[in-house]
This record gives structure tokens, sequence and C-alpha cells, in this order.
């Protein structure tokens, strides 16, 4: 059993004649009182290549005040989530697991041994509720792996805030504590600093940077990303094709391409003025794998919203490397985009059939009183449950799985090792408007085809086609986004109306079909059907009423002036 709680802290360390402050009278804080003196005696464990410290995590093993194991997880600035676990000998399963996205079965061992005696003072309100808690660590720390290091001792300081207190109050606390000598700290972690200040080929040169943020090193030789070719059908390999040259450009996009590169100069995009339509596309790659991975704690949590939040994730992985094959290699992304598929259709065992239920619970509340005849919340629950798939297990179950731990390795070693294309190699300009407008017109070709056709299933089958389109399109152009800028934004955000508008046709569609069901249910038992079948016409008037707004819609997205400003 886990207890997870959201902490929210600042550090500072302490200089020569640095000291703790009296903080009383300071933003709403009327009194200050001394806790004494604690021992913390802490082991903390990562991967031998230091997984865990790479992406900010903490994973400690702790006696004294404060028992047990205790896992951080960044969440922003001045944020971690601390999942506790009773102390005992092993690493409880339950937090092996939060981890397993990032260890991939690498063995987790004692890494850095600390120390602290802990002088603890409470910052009370007037009425001497808890607002935070100030502390002055003096700490000891020795580096245990990969060989034994000599101890190194620092002092720093900490301000927690309560639960549920607000983060203004570090702002308002700051100037008395930097007037009191103290400076904010150059590291996340007591872990991040030991790191730093115990790595052998840097002791004494106050590593900063990336590196004493994290603490992490290069992977040893058995912890670097396998390739691509060795880790089964999710990471089917093929060599990088060889860059070749660019084709010739037409005058108007030459122009629209150089009018971009001068505002280039201007901008904050971060992106260099000569980036490669590969560097777009991998750096989005590489910001949805790790989206994945950074997930996989959140949905084992529970955390609202997290599976679906994941799914995306997967979907507009597998979208980009559809409309980049330009970019990136279909030979090798092909067989990953299948598992993400199927990670997707895991993990959305029970989402769909929730949001079902939750759009028949909504409109049933809609009718009145009078016109809901029989037992309809009833048989709505009844049907609801009868369609649960179990899918806490069976989720863990997947997270659990060596095929998801293949998935997973398969995407390090695609964005570590790409198989780039030679457009890869051109001007992004040249590159990632067009795959853009690609898609822009498949969803084109398939809107047309649905005003054309008659309504029934074959065009509601053709708008649920469409509104598959609309979402490879925008995803096209979220990736574009940080080179094309504003027009790329704006042409996301007309896709994602369009995929609105048949998203919700589409619920209509599978409302109906799930509302007949529950008729013919309550019809064998002896019940009315009256309440489903009005339920059925609203939604049979609901989808008409989108499929009248479409053309319309349709109409405004597609002029020309939106796909010009992409500059193709």
């Amino acid at each position: 059993m886990v207890d997870v709680t959201r902490e929210i802290e600042r550090k500072y360390e302490a200089t020569d004649g640095g000291g703790l402050p009296d903080l009383a009278g300071v933003a709403g804080v009327a009194g200050v009182t001394d806790q004494g003196v604690v021992t913390l005696d802490a082991t903390y464990y990562d991967t031998p290549g230091r997984r865990l410290a790479a992406d900010g995590i903490t994973l400690r093993r702790r006696t004294g005040g404060d028992e047990g194991w205790h896992l951080k997880l960044p969440v922003g600035p001045d944020a971690r989530d601390e999942i506790r676990a009773p102390l005992s000998d092993a690493l409880p399963a339950g937090l092996a697991g939060l981890v397993r996205s990032r260890t991939r079965g690498a063995e987790l061992s004692p890494l850095v041994h600390l120390l602290s005696e802990r002088t603890v003072r409470r910052l009370v309100d007037a009425d001497g509720a808890l607002l935070a808690v100030l502390s002055a660590d003096r700490v000891t720390a020795r580096r245990l792996a990969p060989e034994p290091g000599e101890p190194v001792r620092w002092t720093e300081v900490e301000v927690e805030l309560a639960p549920g207190g607000d983060p203004a109050l570090l702002d308002a606390l700051e100037p008395r504590l930097t007037g009191a000598g103290l400076r904010r700290s150059a590291t996340p972690s007591k872990l991040a600093r030991a790191l730093a200040e115990t790595d052998p080929d840097r002791r004494g040169e106050g590593a900063t940077g990336s590196e004493r943020a994290t603490g992490a090193g290069k992977p040893t030789e058995t912890e670097k990303p396998a390739k691509a070719g060795k880790t089964g059908k999710a990471a089917k390999a093929a060599k990088a094709a060889k860059p070749g040259k660019s084709a010739k450009a037409g005058k108007a996009a030459k122009e629209g391409r150089d009018k971009r590169d001068k505002r280039g100069k201007q901008d904050k995009r971060g992106k260099p003025k000569k980036a490669t339509a590969g560097d777009i596309v991998l750096d989005y790659a590489r910001r949805q794998a790790a989206e994945i991975v950074a997930l996989d704690p959140a949905v084992r949590l529970e955390t609202p919203d997290s599976v679906h939040r994941m799914r995306v994730a997967t979907r507009r992985l597998r979208s980009a490397f559809r409309s980049y094959r330009e970019v990136l290699d279909r030979a090798v992304t092909d067989p990953v985009g299948d598992e993400l598929k199927w990670l997707a259709a895991e993990l959305g065992v029970d989402r769909d059939h929730e949001v079902l239920t939750a759009r028949l619970g909504e409109r049933l509340g809609e009718v009145p009183v009078e016109l809901r005849l029989g037992p309809v919340a009833a048989r709505l629950r009844i049907w609801s449950q009868a369609r649960r798939g179990g899918s806490r297990e069976r989720v863990l179950g997947v997270l659990d799985g060596e095929r998801y731990l293949a998935l997973l390795n398969a995407l390090d070693a695609l964005v570590a090792g790409p198989p780039l294309r030679p457009a890869a190699a051109r001007p992004w300009a040249e590159v990632i408007p067009r795959a853009v407008l690609r898609d822009y017109d498949r969803l084109s070709g398939r809107v047309e085809a649905a005003l054309a056709t008659p309504a029934g299933p074959d065009r509601d089958a053709l708008l649920h086609e469409a509104r598959k389109d609309a979402k490879r399109a925008r995803y096209a152009a979220e990736v574009a986004r940080p080179a094309v800028g504003e027009p790329a934004k704006a042409f996301a955000g007309l896709m994602t109306r369009v995929q609105d508008l048949l998203g919700d046709h589409q619920d209509s569609v599978v409302a109906r079909k799930a509302l007949r069901e529950l008729a013919v249910q309550a019809h064998g038992a002896g019940e009315s059907a009256f309440t489903f079948g009005l339920l059925l016409g609203r939604e049979e008037a609901r989808a008409a009423a989108r499929e009248r707004e479409l053309p319309g819609l349709w109409a405004e997205v597609s002029r020309e002036e939106h796909r010009a400003a992409l500059g193709a």
C-alpha cells in the first residue's frame, strides 16, 4: 500500500555564516515554533546507469524520523509527488512498478548514503494553523557505487508548504532567507547534489547545469538503448537512408520560406534558422515518447485523465510516423506504430465505454421526470456494469508485461538512431508544410465524399473516417508548429473544430446503437422501453444537426488562405 502527497518546497544553500533567520511577521507568519533536531538516515537507490536520476526521480529507504520507502516524482517547479510505503527490507512491489518504465528490468541498488541532522521549525499563522516547515539540514553524503567514495558535507535549508498551502508564501519568504545569506540551490534534490559533489571525475569542480541538476552520467554499456533490430516486432530495424539533394522549390514557396527565415531571427521558438525537417519531426517524436514514459506512474496511481493522456500520446506519435513518412522510414516506424496502436487499444478498453455511459447518463438527466418510464437509471447502470472489462487489472497487466517494455525500448532505439530518409536533411520549409497539406487533402476528399452521400449508415461511416483524418491533420499541424509558428497553431485549431463536430456525430452513432440495445433489454425484462426510444430519437436529431452544420464549417475551414498561410 502506498500513500501519495504533493510536496511543494524550495531548497537553499547555506553560505558561510548563513543561518536560519527569524521569519515571524513575514507574509502572515505569526509564530515560529522550534521542533528540535532529528536524525535522518537514508540510502538512495538507482540503476547502474542512473536512469532515475536522469529524470529527476529519487527513490530512498529512510530510517530515523519519517521512516519508510519514499519515491519522489517531479511535477513542476518546486513541486514533486511523494509516494510513500512502509519501511521494509526489500523495495515494495508497488514502488518498483512505479519506476518500471524507467528501469526496464535493470537492477536497483544502493547508490548514495545520506545522513542528515535536521533542525525543524514550524511556521504558523495567527490561529496556530501550520503554514510551512522550515528546516536546516547538516548533510553528510557518501557515494556507494560504482565504488565507495569519501564523504562530503554541506548545509542546506528547506521551506516546505503545509498541505494545501499557497505557493505564493515561498516567494514572500525568499527575500528574508536570501537576506540572511542563503541562496537558491542549484540542484533539485540532495541526491543530485551528492552525485555532483562525489563524482570522481568532477570532484571539487562544482558541477553545474544539467549535470549538476540531475547528477546523471552516461549510461553504462549494459544500459545503452537497444538497437531497433533487437527488440522484436515493435522495433523492426532498417538502416537510415543517406540524405539526398533538395528538390527545387517554386518561387512562391521560396518567398514564403525567406519571410519565415527572416522572422525566425526575431522570435523565441528555440529552433535554429536552418533547422531540417528531421530536426522538427524528431523533436516531436522524442516529446511524445517521453510523455508515454512519464505518464506510466500516473496511470498506475489512477491519476485523473492519465489514461486518456497516455493514449493521446500514443496516437500523436503513431500519426506523426504516418504523416511524415518522407522523413522517417515506415519500414521501421510501421511495426512500432502497430505496437502503439495495440497499447492505445488496451488503454481504451473501458475508457470509451465510460465516455458512452457518461453521455447516456447526461442525456437521461435532460429528460423530464414524467417521461422517465420504468427503472431507466437502474437499467443503464446494470448495462454499464456488465460491460466493464476490469480495466484497472488489465491495464496494470499491460504495463507489467514484456510487450510494453519492448515497445518502450523500441521507442528509445528509434529516437536514438532514427531511420531518416533523404528528405530529413532538407530545410523544414520544403517538407513540413507539404506533409500537413497532404493530410488536409486526404480529409478534404473524405468530407466531400460524405457530403455527396445520402444520410444513413454509409454517410455515418464516411464521417467517422473523416473524423480520424481531421485528427491526423491536426497532429501533423502540431508537429509543424515549432517551425511554422502561429499559422500552424491556427490550422490545428481549425482541424480540431472539424474533429469535434464529427466526433459528436460519431458519439451519437454509437449512442443510438447502445440505446437500441438498452430498449431491447428493457422490453425483454417487461419494462417500458419508451424512454430509451425517446433518447434514441433525440440522438438522431443531434446527429442530423451536426450533419447540417458540417457544410458551413467546412466552407470556412477549407478556405485557401488557411492553407496558404502554412507557406507550402
